[in-house]
């Protein structure tokens, strides 16, 4: 608890005062455990641009930025603790960054009326914003990212993958399994054999499942994995010489966190992405200035323009659009929970909006509605170059299955709704 509150400390004193601040965003965040490398650079992008924003612009819409941070250690239990101690603190929107703590926050935050963005994770299914009228995960989710990456491997194979073999190495958690059911329903559609090998958290011991990855030498292997547990899978990886070029891994195995312990034998590894990589774009210019020169930092710098960072900015950047979106709509600069709801639900980025925000070329246009939580889907391919130390996008972003993901989508809201209670409709 005595980290937790340091933390919720950091974030209050980020813009000034409590009293200065009129809207409030939270941060469930990890520096701490076997997942801080990773949610370390999240969590400082997310945190850089509010504090981007309270420096350069006095807020958005006039009104400063108050962000909480609290610490969870990527514990379900210890995120559901940080809701509950923050939610009566004028909270616009969660972030939670874990599935298994959005998944316990899906009816707690439903019935408390405060909007939840599990941006790229999270339970696919609450793209139906019919059902899940508080919970949003645009613009891509883990069922888009396994279609694509069978959409990318049908392109590497001239349009077949009949009689192939694709290996899923997944953190045994509501996470790692989010993919399986979308591979199955691919596998019958397009006639590869499908291997399903969890890891049990941390991930530090995968020594079997690569053992039988060399016994039964599947053609490609993808991995839902976090954490130490990419970076060991890639190491392993490079023990039993399985082709680098071969193994894909979700937009949460594909920072330069997980590839650098191994080297050059990391070389030519892949993953995918809903947004694009690198730092040549004018708003971290603006960060630089605005935000490290004048050492109010989150962290201490040396994060800037790596995978996970861009991530958190851009999770931070989508957030504030919504609030301006939800600004615009209500009149009022000091917006609630319910207009942060509205706003994010009439959200639509586009590519002239991105080039206003210094993010030129950033991320595909996307727009969501009550019908659609889950926004374009659209995802990429980038791979990694051990020489330039350095990821660059191989594909453009590309379409999901929708014909096979909308069916899957609209059954598992359907049974939600009928557990819950829930009529289905728009608010």
């Amino acid at each position: 608890m005595k980290t937790k509150l340091a933390l919720l400390a950091l974030g209050t004193a980020m813009a000034a005062t409590p009293a200065l601040a009129d809207l409030t965003f939270t941060a469930l965040s990890y520096r701490t455990g076997p997942y801080a490398a990773n949610g370390i650079p999240f969590a400082d992008g997310y945190q850089d641009y509010f504090t981007l924003l309270n420096e350069r612009d006095g807020g958005i819409g006039g009104e400063k930025i108050n962000l909480i941070e609290c610490e969870t250690g990527y514990n379900t239990e210890e995120g559901v603790e940080c809701y509950e101690s923050t939610k009566g603190q004028g909270a616009l929107v969660y972030q939670p960054l874990s599935t298994g703590i959005t998944y316990q926050l899906i009816p707690k935050a439903t019935a408390d009326g405060i909007p939840v963005h599990s941006m790229g994770y999270g339970r696919t299914s609450a793209k139906n914003g019919e059902v899940f009228n508080w919970i949003f995960n645009y613009p891509a989710n883990y069922w888009d990212g396994a279609s694509v990456a069978v959409r990318y491997l049908l392109e590497e194979n001239g349009g077949s993958l009949e009689g192939k073999k694709i290996a899923l190495v997944y953190h045994n958690s509501a996470y790692g399994k989010e993919p399986i059911r979308t591979l199955q329903e691919l596998s019958a559609k397009h006639g590869y054999e499908l291997i399903e090998l969890p890891v049990d958290a941390p991930g530090q011991e995968q020594k079997s499942q690569w053992l039988q990855i060399r016994r039964d030498k599947p053609d490609y292997v993808l991995m839902w994995g976090w954490g130490v547990m990419n970076q060991v899978a890639i190491q392993e990886a490079v023990n039993i010489r399985f082709p680098m070029e071969n193994f894909i891994g979700i937009w949460w195995s594909g920072s330069e966190n997980d590839v650098l312990p191994a080297g050059d034998g990391a070389n030519g590894y892949k993953a995918l992405t809903f947004h694009n990589v690198g730092m040549d774009y004018p708003v971290f210019d603006d960060i630089q200035q605005y935000v490290v020169d004048s050492g109010k930092a989150a962290g201490a710098g040396d994060q800037i323009g790596t995978a996970l960072y861009n991530r958190g900015l851009y999770a931070a950047m989508l957030a504030a659009e919504a609030a301006k979106t939800a600004q615009e709509m209500t009149g009022n600069a000091a917006i609630t929970a319910a207009d942060m709801r509205t706003g994010m639900e009439n959200l639509e980025i586009t590519e002239a909006k991105m080039e206003a925000l210094g993010l030129p070329g950033f991320g595909p246009e996307f727009k969501v509605s009550c019908q659609n939580h889950g926004g374009s889907g659209l995802s990429a391919v980038a791979q990694w170059d051990a020489a330039a130390g350095s990821w660059s996008l191989i594909t453009d972003f590309m379409e999901a299955d929708q014909e096979v993901l909308q069916p899957l989508i609209d059954e598992d809201s359907a049974a939600f709704a009928a557990e819950a209670g829930i009529t289905p409709g728009c608010l």
